[in-house]
């Protein structure tokens, strides 16, 4: 599932850190009795439906209906978590999963579990997850201080993966002693001790809640700010071209076990065991791993060891070989997703966090869940064999692309919130939903500077785009040759008050005072509310 004071970025802080702070500690022993559960249920729905008929499809639709609501919710589960108060979010949340984790235990008691109902049932549980997320991910900055952040996101690495370690080989003996049932009623008390962990939180910083935006408008500025943050653009698309073809792995696993094999539920317990030791190795080993080698060539050896990984599991079936090759592929996965989240963390602005991170989320989910799918559904047609080296051969072409899209260096960037723009000094205060509002700025520049002044302007528009401006233009009177106007549009007054209250960061402030020392004077601002009721700009599509 699953950042305040910096420090540096070359000496990272031990693994273990985060773990010094009491409040994370003990969340992050309850989330990890909660992962526990989470991949015991996935394994039991996935053993229910291992003898039926078109077992293939319907193995890999438990990961497309656990990860589908993702792709889905977690945008709207992003602005609620970045408007309201997310620790009250996750209870009521938490509650919701245990309840759908007691209907799954009553029901497979009562032998009324069709595959049908069990692919329902396992949606309804995903939506939980989906809405868990992004609160989830927003809240490890009110734990940890950001000088831990990578460390903490390779501890949250190394809860999934010691769940996947422990999960699976638990789920598969009780399977096999006692059926599926008892695992779905382990995973509702597993989410009843988070729960409760939950409620026995109180933050000594409680983050002081804004008036929430509309729920549009929210939504709306969480996708401007990822439409214009050529980070945050660049990031998903590493974690898409890694996530596609690594989903293959888990959804044709239980196949592999059962089929080449000859595996019962303890030995595909065991396989994703291997796995998950992997991982957590990887985890424990990427904090020394980061002083010697840069994130980029990281990716590079991840991406190459889980190629070998993916042909190894699907063509040899040997299981000492099989649980071989999934070590390495455990340290990658941890690997290549611990580097994407962390860099996602740190680079998001406070006030968009968990909308930026449900958006990564949408593609890290979404990207397994199709994945999953077509996996499978590939599988059924061609074979498990072809399946996986089809996998492979997209693993490595996406490997190859890390460097033409590496992965960017946050090292030098200020992220630091700063309210640097001028108190307003107005003839009368708008009302905070009138617009949409036209803001102007009026440079002087003399001519030798003008050419330099256009591409300082460039990282000035990304910064209103990405903070509120949903139009934006510079033009030049026609009748003088040193005078300049910014035009930008924001959908209210509101949204436009919140640019001036905290939505810029440090790296803005340096591009609008790189603007700012090419130009003669202060420049002049105005700002343009609806002069009266009727049609306006608003009529017009924003494009977001």
């Amino acid at each position: 599932m699953v950042t305040a004071a910096a420090g540096p970025a070359d000496r990272p802080a031990s693994a273990w850190a985060p773990l010094r702070t009491a409040a994370y500690r003990n969340l992050w022993l309850a989330l990890l009795a909660a992962n526990i559960g989470t991949w015991m249920q996935t394994v039991g729905a996935q053993w229910l439906l291992i003898h039926h008929s078109n077992a293939s499809t319907l193995v890999a639709l438990v990961q497309t209906a656990s990860l589908l609501p993702v792709l889905l919710l977690a945008l709207p589960a992003g602005v609620l978590a970045d408007n309201f108060d997310r620790r009250h979010l996750l209870i009521a949340v938490q509650l919701f999963l245990v309840v759908v984790a007691l209907a799954l235990t009553l029901l497979t008691v009562t032998d009324r579990m069709p595959p049908a109902l069990l692919l329902t049932l396992t949606f309804a549980f995903g939506v939980g997850q989906a809405l868990t997320l992004p609160a989830w991910a927003a809240v490890i900055p009110e734990l940890v201080p950001q000088g831990q952040l990578r460390a903490a996101s390779a501890l949250g690495s190394i809860s999934v993966n010691a769940a996947r370690a422990v999960g699976p080989a638990v789920a598969g003996v009780l399977i096999a002693r006692t059926g599926v049932a008892p695992v779905f009623a382990l995973n509702a008390v597993a989410f009843l001790i988070f729960t409760y962990a939950l409620v026995r939180w109180r933050p000594g910083n409680a983050r002081a809640v804004e008036v929430p935006e509309r729920f549009a408008a929210a939504l709306r500025a969480g996708g401007r700010y990822v439409k214009h943050s050529p980070t945050v653009r660049r990031l998903l698309r590493r974690s898409l071209v890694f996530v596609v073809p690594a989903s293959a792995l888990w959804a044709l696993l239980p196949l592999v076990a059962a089929r080449r094999l000859g595996l019962g539920s303890g030995g595909y317990g065991l396989l994703l065991a291997a796995l998950g030791v992997g991982a957590i190795v990887g985890g424990l080993l990427l904090a020394v791993i980061r002083t010697r080698l840069s994130a980029n060539q990281l990716l590079l050896i991840a991406g190459v060891l889980f190629t070998i990984s993916l042909t190894v599991v699907g063509a040899v079936p040997v299981v000492p070989l099989v649980l071989l090759a999934l070590l390495p592929a455990g340290m990658a996965w941890v690997t290549v997703l611990a580097n994407v989240n962390a860099e996602m963390q740190l680079f998001l602005p406070s006030w968009v966090r968990a909308r930026g991170l449900a958006v990564y989320q949408v593609c890290f989910a979404g990207g397994q869940a199709v994945g999953a799918l077509v996996w499978g559904l590939l599988a059924d047609v061609a074979g498990l064999v072809p399946a996986y080296l089809a996998a492979a051969g997209l693993m490595l072409v996406g490997t190859v692309t890390s460097q033409i899209w590496p992965l960017p260096d946050l090292r030098t960037v200020n992220r630091d919130p700063a309210a640097y723009w001028p108190e307003l000094h107005l003839a009368y205060e708008p009302d905070p939903g009138v617009g949409p509002v036209l803001v102007t700025v009026q440079y002087t520049v003399q001519p030798e500077r003008t050419q330099p002044f256009l591409v300082a302007m460039d990282l000035v528009r990304g910064a209103r785009q990405r903070t509120g401006a949903m139009r934006w233009g510079l033009f030049r009177p026609a009748e003088t040759t040193n005078l300049f106007v910014e035009v930008y549009v924001v959908p209210s007054w509101g949204e436009h008050l919140r640019q001036h209250g905290g939505r810029l960061t440090g790296e803005d402030r340096q591009a609008e005072e790189r603007a700012r020392e090419l130009t003669d004077g202060e420049p002049e601002v105005r700002h343009l509310v609806p002069a009266a009721a009727g049609p306006t700009l608003r009529d017009n599509d924003e494009g977001v």
